[in-house]
């Protein structure tokens, strides 16, 4: 093995090395938003999951923005998907398809 080839991060001669941050790629799809509705693991609280937006994190994270304020809920994204507190997916729906998008429900 030869030491040249590895990343360093971490050297007592000059201290913390930063790495470049790689940027992650949104998994592709088939063009279809799909809204699932999921309440395991979260006590109770059912949260909407909006899966299939094939956008960059910064774009994801303004759509989510818009999505909670005009909802009135909180959320987050998570792995290239978009959760909303509550069952609001007919809003969602409607929201999504009036910016160009196919949405389907999904789930129960």
């Amino acid at each position: 093995m030869n030491f040249s080839d590895l990343n360093l991060v971490y050297s007592t001669d000059s201290g913390k090395i930063n790495q470049p941050a790689e940027k992650k790629k949104a998994p592709v799809g088939d063009g279809i938003i799909r809204i699932h509705r999921e309440t395991k693991g979260r006590k109770g609280k059912g949260v909407i999951l909006i899966k299939g937006l094939q956008l960059d994190e910064k774009a994801l994270k303004e759509l989510a923005k818009e999505i909670k304020k005009r909802t009135g809920t909180g959320g987050s994204v998570k792995d290239f998907v978009i959760e909303i507190q509550g069952d609001q997916r007919d809003l969602v729906k409607t929201l999504l398809e009036k910016k160009g998008y196919t949405v389907k429900l999904a789930g129960s």
